[in-house]
């Protein structure tokens, strides 16, 4: 496993928010949701997004935006317009001064906004991402990423089913969902405004000491082990693993490991004992102990709250 496929294997929607929104000038809808992720898709039309603090960023059609929660922002037709409908957490629909909209605006299945042959059209999905690898590709985003270079036909796809209604449609969706979010963050990944750590992987020292990290997480692995399998001297590579990183080798293999301990504590019923073995503890009291030294419970306790 890589290092991208470690932050990417994580965001799985499961019976996501997912709407179609068709809009006609003048128009501004403010998010205040605190959704930790969300991606919008502009399929039709131009608009503003605003984020508080920051400048408006113009958008066209084909362009992706995806927000890192859980601060508010607006879509508009322009950045004067003053938002006439705010969305606020369990995706309620309401007026500025609190009058209900969601009714009002609802255009049909999975479809909403102010006219139905509206000339702007947006594709919008939010989910909790709540595995913990997901928390670390939280961690690594920016507070807005917009790209101008997405998947058009996964997104026509995504506004083909998004307004069906058959059996397992929000399955289908789900997945189409997460497959938008993954090409989008791959591409962005590859581009030069990406962490320094993902960087990282592309430098002949330091991108093979994290593919092995990622592929042997159980190996009882050293510094010096770790360079030696590299090809270097220990000097060597933390000369070059701390400053791409932000972390020693032994840090990041430590946090790592606690990453794929709560991922597999979550979806699987596998005894701490085994999820210990299976990612580089000798036993389930070690793990115990650093689970709850880093995480502020206990493995037992992470299972149930994470689902």
């Amino acid at each position: 496993m890589d290092a991208l496929h470690g932050l990417l294997d994580g965001p799985r929607a499961r019976e996501a928010f997912v709407l179609r929104a068709v809009m006609r000038p003048p128009w501004a809808v403010r998010v205040q949701d605190e959704a930790p992720l969300a991606l919008v898709a502009i399929v039709r039309g131009d608009a503003w997004v605003l984020r508080d603090g920051s400048r408006p960023v113009r958008l066209s059609a084909g362009d992706v935006v995806i927000t890192r929660g859980p601060e508010p922002y607006t879509f508009a037709d322009d950045p004067a317009t003053e938002p006439q409908v705010v969305v606020h957490p369990g995706n309620r629909c309401e007026t500025p001064d609190g009058a209900d909209l969601s009714q009002a605006m609802g255009l049909g299945v999975r479809s909403w906004g102010n006219a139905v042959d509206g000339p702007f059209m947006m594709l919008i999905g939010s989910y909790e991402p709540r595995s913990e690898v997901s928390g670390r590709l939280l961690r690594a985003l920016p507070s807005m990423l917009v790209a101008s270079d997405g998947d058009t036909a996964l997104v026509r796809l995504l506004e083909r089913e998004i307004v069906k209604d058959g059996p397992g449609q929000e399955a289908v969706l789900d997945r189409l969902l997460d497959l938008l979010l993954i090409t989008t963050l791959r591409g962005w990944f590859a581009r030069s405004d990406a962490p320094l750590w993902f960087q990282a992987m592309s430098d002949p020292v330091v991108g093979r000491a994290l593919r092995l990290l990622h592929a042997e997480p159980a190996r009882p692995w050293t510094v010096a082990s770790l360079a030696a399998a590299v090809g270097v001297s220990r000097a060597a590579l933390a000369r070059s693993f701390t400053p791409l990183v932000g972390q020693s080798p032994m840090a990041y293999l430590a946090e790592w490991r606690l990453t794929l301990a709560a991922d597999l504590l979550r979806e699987g019923e596998a005894t701490v004992g085994a999820v210990a073995a299976k990612v580089g503890y000798g036993s389930a009291f070690a793990l115990s102990t650093a689970f709850k030294r880093v995480r502020g419970v206990s493995p037992q306790e992470h299972r149930v709250l994470a689902r």
